[in-house]
């Protein structure tokens, strides 16, 4: 994909939850996660990413532990917690229903109303 789309409001914690939910990851892991599983089109800011990781910690939806990284550096990882599970469960199910009314919608043609 050769333009990346813009973050709508709200999604960057769904995203971070599915991005964690495929494994354990530090924050720039995380960065990269989101590209790949967007295949490009995603790209999210450091800026953006480390209140909305503080964010999702606070409410329990992921949990933080200390390791070493691929490069030998200190870094905190983050995993998914069965309140962040449940909370991704949800919302992607939420995103489907609003992504097919949607779709159902921009499909209609006057000869249907």
């Amino acid at each position: 994909m050769d333009k990346q789309a813009q973050i709508l409001p709200g999604t960057l914690d769904l995203l971070i939850l599915k991005a964690v939910s495929l494994g354990r990851l530090h924050g720039y892991g995380i960065l990269l996660q989101i590209g790949q599983i967007s295949r490009g089109a995603l790209a999210i800011e450091q800026g953006a990413l480390y209140p909305a990781l503080f964010r999702l910690v606070r409410q329990g939806l992921l949990k933080t532990e200390w390791g070493i990284s691929e490069n030998k550096h200190k870094a905190k990882y983050y995993e998914l917690t069965p309140a962040g599970r449940k909370r991704l469960r949800e919302e992607t199910e939420g995103w489907n229903r609003l992504v097919a009314a949607i779709g159902t919608a921009l499909k209609t043609e006057t000869s249907e109303l």
